[in-house]
């Protein structure tokens, strides 16, 4: 087994866009890093990585920000890389590796995850949408939502049930589902930013090959543990440079309005800048660290953390920036549409304080991840849970 330095790592990436070019195209250059090994470094050689240790990504993200590289995972294929590539590689067979691992990074193909239910959000586990074997397909009717790009997926994560007479956690069984396939219906939902990122999918007959499954059947719900993880790893911080990413939003706001207010209210509000400027490097670094430590496939539970804390600091950061702008934060930039078009500009205050209300809520609300570090992390007692032996038809719904 090779064992890589940070010097190594460094060579290899200056390499890569001495080779490629700072300026090449996403899917280009995105595939010849993938080929690289330096996708996702603690993968194995020939799938994204070189088998080394996690904390060397960020020698990589380094030289690649320092060159000018700007192709950021988390815009181009947010739940593909950072959920779906996992899952897929710990579960998914030699010939999804092959087909579908590289497009996943290099953007080629979006992905969605199709969990939560309209009767089922935090009780993943007890949802409704059935999958019934015919033959070498399996049959899908039901209706998952809060779908985010939905509808303008390849391929989608899908969990459901495939066995009723059992306790719910082992009657479920999960499947990459193409999202052309007949059968499927997709319908945006339109949020408080105008935008419509997240989506209701009905299934109708639709028919999924059993080569498709991830795991075994019934065995969904430890698949699906793959993928939660994930997500909360994803959404839990940003391993960007200093001072960048949503405080960078804030800081350059206070530059313009900072100097024009009261010296009373100036010094007031400086300190409490200053103090989410500490929060977010502080999450930042514990990211970092957790990064550093994780394996390939399952992360633990500590994602939790990270996840929790961003969540309600990007709600702080933006509050604090719509104070900054006083009176004028209850107006919308120039062109910003209400409607059903096109959303407003990615730097909004505005739009980045409406959409920050959905961060303790998406990939698990902030209750569940208290309950979960409770719980898995500092060995608390859990909730009294009737339903665990029940099987999934006799629970009353």
């Amino acid at each position: 087994m090779t064992t890589y330095t940070d010097r190594d790592i460094r060579q290899r990436t200056r390499d890569l866009i001495d080779e490629v070019g700072a300026d090449a195209g996403q899917v280009e250059f995105r595939s010849a890093q993938w080929d690289a090994g330096l996708a996702v470094i603690q993968y194995p050689e020939g799938k994204g990585g070189l088998g080394a240790p996690p904390k060397l990504q960020a020698v990589v993200e380094e030289e690649l920000q320092a060159a000018g590289v700007r192709h950021d995972s988390m815009v181009i294929n947010p739940i593909g890389i950072g959920m779906g590539l996992p899952t897929v590689l710990t579960y998914g067979s030699d010939q999804m590796h092959e087909t579908l691992l590289e497009r996943i990074f290099t953007g080629e193909d979006i992905w969605c995850q199709m969990f939560s239910e309209p009767s089922h959000g935090s009780d993943v586990a007890g949802l409704a949408s059935r999958a019934v074997r015919d033959g070498d397909e399996w049959v899908v009717n039901g209706q998952k939502v809060w779908t985010s790009l939905a509808h303008v997926s390849a391929y989608g994560m899908l969990l459901v049930r495939t066995d009723p007479d059992v306790p719910k956690h082992r009657g479920l069984s999960y499947f990459i589902v193409d999202m052309r396939s007949p059968g499927i219906e997709i319908r945006p939902l339109y949020q408080i930013t105008g935008e419509a990122e997240f989506n209701e999918v009905f299934f109708t007959d639709v028919r999924i090959p059993h080569e498709n499954l991830l795991g075994d059947v019934g065995d969904g719900w430890r698949v699906a543990t793959t993928t939660l993880m994930n997500e909360r790893v994803a959404l839990g911080g940003s391993t960007a440079p200093r001072g960048s990413g949503t405080i960078a939003a804030l800081t350059s706001t206070w530059e313009k309005r900072g100097p024009e207010l009261p010296e009373r209210q100036y010094r007031s509000m400086r300190d409490r800048v200053a103090r989410l400027w500490i929060e977010s490097e502080i999450l930042r670094l514990t990211t970092l660290r957790a990064r550093a430590n994780s394996t390939v496939g399952n992360p633990g539970p500590e994602g939790s953390v990270g996840k929790l804390a961003s969540a309600e600091l990007n709600q702080r950061i933006w509050d604090t920036a719509m104070d900054l702008l006083g009176a004028e934060g209850m107006l919308h930039d120039p062109g910003y549409p209400l409607d059903r078009a096109a959303g407003p500009s990615s730097g909004s205050i505005s739009k980045g304080f409406l959409r920050s209300q959905a961060n303790t809520i998406e990939g698990g609300t902030s209750d569940i991840m208290r309950n979960i570090l409770g719980e898995r992390v500092l060995g608390l007692p859990g909730d009294v849970r009737v339903d665990k032996t029940v099987p999934w038809k006799d629970i009353p719904t």
